[in-house]
């Protein structure tokens, strides 16, 4: 008797856990073992087969979306739509790597997110203002784990550029990931000389800003929370990035 062949849990690396399970998925889908039109398995199934959080598995199961790979029938499960192209624009998470690399990020999203969530306000579904509230919800409840935590970080403003209906800006933020989410790659509340308690607590109030505008289809106050998010997390950056250039 043959041994059943065993599907290889995610490895922890510094890559998202959500990347991860992405890059399984697609090449099973690529690969023939999962086929156009198959049902994905359970949230719960894909939890336990890869040993990661629902967060991670809707993050990742929002960026296949978001690449066209499967759709969400709601009430019925998520579907494979087409085998992916191997060819796309991207940025390598690995070369997000300095402080430097970091604030060119933020620039690049402060001019995309802007723009996002202005248009998010005017065309969200309420069920994508639901998602926006799972996500931060799951943000607050995740606080104490990094990597879920940026996990829903990511998902929050991947909700924001899927309900503008342009499939560019998601195009773009399923692209770029979780590197563009700074406590990827680096330790932001120390940076900035601030306790992590209070750091996050400061990015919920900021990211409740930008969920309230939207909720109430208020444009220009979504662009503008969303500015003075960005711009924040750049400003306490770059002044870290300034001090630690003084003492180099």
């Amino acid at each position: 008797m043959e041994n059943p062949i065993e599907t290889p849990r995610l490895p922890r690396k510094r890559r998202s856990l959500a990347q991860e399970l992405v890059t399984v998925l697609t090449e099973q889908i690529r690969d023939g073992l999962l086929k156009r039109g198959d049902k994905l398995p359970t949230e719960s199934a894909i939890m336990q087969e890869h040993g990661v959080s629902r967060t991670v598995v809707r993050e990742a199961i929002s960026r296949l979306q978001a690449a066209g790979q499967v759709e969400t029938r709601h009430g019925i499960g998520t579907f494979v739509l087409d085998t992916p192209s191997p060819s796309g624009f991207r940025i390598d998470p690995a070369t997000v790597v300095t402080l430097r690399d970091v604030l060119a990020i933020l620039e690049l999203r402060i001019s995309l997110e802007v723009e996002s969530a202005g248009l998010a306000a005017q065309r969200r579904s309420p069920e994508q203002l639901a998602a926006m509230r799972a996500a931060l919800d799951a943000l607050n409840d995740s606080v104490a784990h990094a990597s879920d935590a940026v996990a829903s970080d990511f998902a929050f403003h991947l909700e924001i550029a899927l309900s503008t209906g342009n499939r560019y800006f998601t195009d773009i933020m399923t692209h770029l990931g979780t590197s563009i989410i700074p406590r990827t790659r680096l330790n932001s509340a120390r940076l900035a000389h601030d306790d992590q308690q209070h750091y996050m607590n400061r990015l919920s109030r900021e990211h409740e800003e930008i969920y309230d505008a939207i909720a109430r289809q208020d444009s220009d106050a979504a662009r503008a929370a969303m500015r003075l998010h960005l711009t924040n997390s750049r400003e306490r950056l770059r002044q870290a990035h300034e001090e630690a250039q003084a003492q180099g």
